[in-house]
């Protein structure tokens, strides 16, 4: 590969010693939500939220990336790492390593936690590793016989009953079993559905489903000798390529992607994982026919399904979910969000910033509601990638094609986990008289954009919105991300030329934008491009960057050649980073942190140059090859200084965080930073005041927003202190932490 100039001196062994692997640097990530579980501070029921999307994070990453390697090994590909060198079949040795040491890790938190629990009152009954006292038997012999055996529908494995189609991520009771005559047979026992998984017998003690049956298995199988038994659960390759898959052009690519995702239930295992203890043969047995190795089959203490830990909470007494959980916190909305009209009047005076979840997003539903009925609007245009499943937005749209109103929808069909939904949303917004456009065919369309244009006799009126999350207003209230409207008729004609070429099928060539850039053509030149020019002021440069993840070969290598010519570079970066900082004579200039905590960091914000001048963009692409080169991204220029400096403050008291950051060491690995007194206080530009010692940046977003808005529980947000500061309503919890795990699974 040719490297771009800013990292021309960089050779390619050079560059091989910044690089770092995609996958285990993704597994690190998920690490760090789990000390998030492990970590005190939290409280217990924030705990075991993490220690959920743990769980369902891993089960996307062996869906997605497992699956990709495991088809690149299978068909013999040949793919190489670009930043390691490794080929699929070494990548996948290390993540299976890696793997097993976080279900070690995952047990003794999840033990921890349970054990917390237990302290408080609240117990499972483990029957898998321990028996039942005797009067929660009998309670659970009982809810057996009359809620769960009437479902079941157990299975002898022989030649009369071939091995059934385990489905994706089911748990299942597996068992090895001995017949009349020492034949050795082996039984299923599905769950079932519509039974709840947790059986609460008495007062504070609760026992899973899964254990339930587990108990009952020998009544099941009564006439065998059961040898050996565990709760199993498969996981299959999800990653279907749309692109990959022979398309009639005649055929609706809406009718293809569903007929891809019912193939995709019956993809290869990738994954076994057993709750259980001495059983080999099963385990043997379970890898021959699922044609799985011991490398990819994973142990687990654990329930190996941790959904109900979201819904634990609610069953218990309120006061003692508030005491275990994060005080609720509503979005502020401005004042001026109540009326179109004022609406209207401020973002013509101004551009306006929206920073969710701190801040709410009724100026937008606002602006659609009022566009939706009135009677200069012309049209409105928006691209969706994952949309709420009880989206009020889509109803906006709606409500404005059955006014007549010119609806133009750019729906994506690709984005992963979310196809059937947005399939579902794409028929309704069609029936309903909106124009439905699918994303691009080469492309996945990842843009986020709304465009509302109005026309008052001669008089043509643009309103943008642009941001750096998705149209949903469940995941807008859980990730940390920001919006700009403005009525700038430069960018509302940039934003009208992006959405013609959409449907011109030009989304792909380098179109005269005046403002705003454009992937896979636009954003990847001017991003470097920013960099060389801080690079070329050598120490006086500065590139601050906040983003999810960095994987791009290019520009990984224009980073280093930046700190190699003694620029300041400081990363942000929640997830994947490929680069690796603190590498003397290569990346010593370059800082690289990660914030997990109570919110998903999810804000794409890139700032070049210190002081007033600097160049900051948001938009919808992080430093990924997939973002810079094969998807349609749209970034814009913050043009209004006010804005400016508050995404300069934002990203310095990000740069702050001494209580949810940890920083990469020059060996890859993430520390978290030292809240030591006067450590990481001060701040990255003169314009920003140093705050206390002690700063969590979430937290302290959480208490800005509350001293705006004024309100009682926003001054008892602000009053409790450090930790108390952030508990409260379990009922609010349950609720945004469902659509949370809907959204990321």
């Amino acid at each position: 590969m040719e490297l771009v100039s800013a990292g021309a001196r960089l050779t390619e062994g050079m560059l091989r010693k910044c690089m770092l692997n995609r996958e285990l640097s993704w597994l690190q990530f998920n690490e760090r939500v789990l000390e998030e579980a492990d970590d005190p501070e939290n409280p217990l029921f924030e705990r075991f939220f993490f220690l959920s999307i743990f769980s369902s994070n891993l089960d996307e990453f062996y869906m997605i990336r497992v699956g990709a390697l495991r088809d690149h090994v299978i068909n013999k590909t040949g793919v190489i790492d670009n930043k390691t060198g490794m080929d699929a079949a070494a990548q996948l040795a290390l993540v299976y390593g890696a793997t097993e040491r976080l279900y070690v890790n995952r047990d003794i938190v999840c033990q921890k936690l349970e054990s917390e629990l237990s302290r408080e009152g609240v117990v499972r009954l483990n029957p898998l590793y321990g028996a039942f006292e005797k009067r929660y038997r009998r309670l659970a012999d009982s809810f057996f016989d009359n809620q769960i055996k009437p479902r079941l529908a157990p299975q002898i494995i022989d030649a009369s009953h071939p091995f059934p189609h385990l489905e994706n991520n089911r748990q299942l009771i597996a068992l090895s079993l001995e017949a009349k005559g020492g034949k050795t047979v082996f039984g299923i026992i599905p769950l079932p559905g519509g039974v709840e998984r947790m059986y609460f017998p008495a007062d504070g003690r609760y026992i899973l489903a899964e254990d339930i049956i587990l108990e009952h298995c020998d009544a099941i199988f009564k006439h065998y000798k059961l040898s050996e038994r565990a709760i199993i659960r498969v996981t299959r390759n999800a990653d279907i390529v749309a692109e990959a898959e022979r398309f009639d052009e005649d055929e609706d690519f809406r009718d293809h992607m569903t007929k891809l995702l019912k193939k995709r239930k019956r993809l290869a295992p990738v994954r076994l994982e057993i709750r259980g203890a001495n059983c080999g043969k099963l385990a043997a047995y379970l890898q021959k026919r699922l044609s799985l190795t011991p490398a990819q089959t994973f142990y687990s203490t654990s329930p190996l399904e941790m959904s109900h830990y979201l819904s634990l909470g609610g069953k218990l007494e309120p006061r003692f979910h508030a005491r275990h959980s994060y005080a609720p916190f509503d979005p502020v909305n401005p004042a001026y969000a109540s009326s179109y009209a004022e609406t209207l009047r401020r973002v013509r005076s101004g551009d306006l910033l929206l920073s969710h979840p701190y801040e709410g997003i009724q100026p937008l539903f606002t602006l659609l509601r009022g566009a939706a009925e009135d009677r200069h609007t012309q049209s409105i245009q928006i691209t969706l990638y994952r949309v709420d499943r009880q989206s009020k937005l889509v109803d906006l749209l709606i409500t404005a094609a059955e006014n007549g109103k010119d609806v133009f929808v750019f729906i994506e069909l690709r984005a992963r986990m979310d196809e059937e939904n947005n399939i579902v949303w794409a028929r309704r917004l069609e029936e309903a008289g909106c124009k439905v456009f699918y994303g691009p065919e080469s492309y996945k369309l990842h843009a986020k954009i709304c465009l509302v244009t109005r026309r008052d006799g001669m008089r043509q009126e643009y309103i943008t919105h642009i941001g750096t999350g998705n149209y949903n207003e469940g995941t807008a209230r859980l990730y940390t991300d920001v919006s700009i409207i403005t009525a700038r008729g430069p960018i509302g004609a940039d934003a009208s030329l992006f959405f013609n070429n959409l449907m011109l099928g030009l989304h792909d060539v380098n179109a005269n934008y005046g403002f705003i850039c454009v992937s896979p053509q636009g954003f990847k030149q001017r991003l470097i491009g920013l960099i060389e020019k801080e690079a070329a002021l050598g120490e006086r440069g500065l590139i601050i960057i906040k983003c999810n993840s960095l994987t791009d070969r290019d520009v990984i290598a224009a980073l280093a050649g930046a700190s190699c010519a003694g620029a300041s570079v400081r990363l942000i970066v929640r997830g994947i980073c490929c680069l690796k900082a603190r590498i003397p004579g290569l990346t010593e200039n370059i800082r690289v942190r990660s914030v997990v905590g109570r919110f998903l960091e999810h804000a794409r914000i890139y700032r070049f140059g210190a002081g007033e001048g600097c160049v900051i963009y948001i938009g919808s692409g992080d430093m990924m090859t997939r973002n810079t080169e094969r998807r349609v991204e749209l970034f814009m220029p913050v043009l209004d200084a006010a804005i400016k400096k508050r995404l300069c403050a934002m990203l310095d008291v990000v740069l702050r965080d001494n209580v949810k950051a940890r920083e990469m060491g020059e060996d890859g690995l993430y520390s978290r930073v030292s809240a030591q007194p006067g450590a990481n206080a001060q701040p990255y530009d003169k314009n920003v005041s140093a705050g206390g010692d002690r700063l969590e940046s979430q937290a302290y977003f959480l208490r800005e927003a509350a001293a705006a808005s004024g309100s009682v529980s926003a001054r008892n947000i602000i009053n409790r202190g450090p930790v108390f500061s952030l508990l409260t309503n379990i009922s609010s919890f349950i609720k945004r932490r469902r659509a949370q795990e809907r959204s990321q699974t």
